[in-house]
């Protein structure tokens, strides 16, 4: 069956965007709002990015049993199954005792959330294998771009506009944690919409069938040759460290300005979090991602990367001078613009960094190798960060932070002495 990519490619990838913002940064929010501590929320939602970082481990059984049809279907119904599951928790407890500093409410949350991860790795793995097999080589250039828009438009919707309406209702005639399990309710009713849409709308590719070699040597192949290329202890480097500030930011930012300013923290409103951050922060890194791609495209990525560090490093001072001042909505809305949109440049030259060394008869794996090494990058910093909080308040932690983030002009170096980004360059 021959069936137009747009019908399916937008709502495939709105599907593919949405539970990563929803598990690694709304939960974030949603525990910061129940009164969990910094320390606390960080630690555990730390571990949630750990199926990502093991995602290329059992990325072959996709490719081994059945079709990336059945298994993406699977893991968006799989999806809703989760979501709607942990709304009804936030009910059941809402009615039976107060979630807020709950302890078994967080642990049961928490296997909702981790349960969840793992759904949302395996559908990217499905979704991503898909879109190869569905699709046409022409019709993959060309729909590369908007598969990236509408996983964007996802995140905007996931942790901008939905988060904004949360805090909306809460002062409407919702209560707290109501309005959470309203949120969640919503987007696993969304999944399910999907499942039975995508189940009648997706096309059945010949090529879309399980493999008929082993994956057993496939797997050996593909580490062996990554892990034994050369300047392979600067490409691991590189890939680690080159986000570690932004690491140790991440799931501190939302505390800090939503969180009350007794605590030493901005206390914005959600609907005003919504706005800044989920909102205008993300339609600035979309900005960054698409200037980036340009600039990387005419100058190449050795010319870019140095001031691409620089707008990812320096902007991190700007939440040194919040802590400090405790400036107004507008300038706070005007900081976070900027340095989001200095982070969706130097993200772009990451992305090619790793497009660059992952190269090869196994390419497909050895790009989810180094994402997987750049989630574990983004993983182990975000767990330390609320202890680090906790001890040091937010001014000093964020002046700490920002001079740890300097460790990404000391890795980047490294990049001038890969061979294979020389190799790329050279065939520009």
């Amino acid at each position: 069956m021959t069936q137009n990519p747009w019908l399916f490619i937008p709502t495939l990838y709105l599907a593919e965007g949405f539970p990563y913002i929803i598990i690694n940064t709304v939960s974030v929010i949603l525990y910061g709002a129940l009164g969990y501590s910094n320390e606390q929320i960080t630690l555990w939602t730390g571990w949630l990015y750990l199926p990502w970082v093991l995602k290329m481990f059992w990325s072959p059984l996709v490719d081994a049993r059945s079709t990336k049809r059945r298994w993406l279907l699977g893991a968006q119904s799989a999806m809703s199954a989760v979501l709607l599951a942990l709304s009804g928790l936030i009910c059941f407890y809402a009615f039976t005792h107060a979630p807020q500093a709950n302890h078994s409410f967080f642990v049961l949350s928490l296997l909702g959330f981790f349960i969840g991860a793992f759904v949302s790795a395996t559908l990217d793995i499905a979704t991503d294998g898909y879109y190869l097999l569905a699709l046409t080589p022409q019709e993959q250039g060309y729909f590369v771009g908007i598969r990236t828009i509408f996983y964007r438009i996802a995140m905007i919707l996931g942790s901008g506009i939905l988060v904004s309406a949360t805090g909306y209702l809460a002062q409407h005639g919702v209560p707290s944690p109501y309005n959470w399990a309203l949120f969640l309710g919503s987007l696993g009713l969304f999944f399910a919409g999907c499942a039975v849409y995508h189940q009648a709308i997706l096309p059945k590719p010949r090529a879309d069938k399980s493999a008929a070699v082993t994956q057993t040597r496939a797997w050996k192949e593909s580490f062996g040759e990554y892990f034994t290329q050369k300047n392979i202890l600067s490409i691991l480097l590189f890939i680690l460290l080159y986000r570690f500030g932004e690491a140790l930011l991440e799931k501190i930012v939302p505390l800090f300005l939503l969180k009350p300013a007794t605590e030493g923290a901005l206390g914005i409103s959600m609907q005003d979090f919504g706005l800044i951050k989920g909102t205008l922060g993300l339609g600035a890194i979309i900005a960054g991602n698409l200037l980036g791609g340009w600039l990387l495209g005419k100058f190449g990525f050795k010319k870019c990367i140095w001031p691409f560090a620089v707008a990812l490093v320096l902007p991190n001072i700007f939440y040194v001078y919040m802590a400090a001042t405790k400036p107004g909505l507008s300038t706070v809305a005007t900081l976070i613009t900027l340095e989001n949109f200095g982070y969706g440049l130097a993200m772009m030259a990451l992305t090619v960094f790793i497009m660059y060394v992952s190269q090869g008869t196994y390419k497909t794996s050895h790009y989810a190798i180094s994402t997987g090494i750049m989630a574990l990058g983004m993983m182990v910093p975000s767990m330390l960060s609320g202890k680090m909080q906790a001890a040091l308040g937010y001014e000093n932690f964020f002046w700490v932070a920002f001079v740890i983030s300097l460790v990404t002009f000391a890795i980047v170096p490294l990049a001038f002495h890969i061979q294979a980004i020389d190799e790329a360059e050279k065939n520009k």
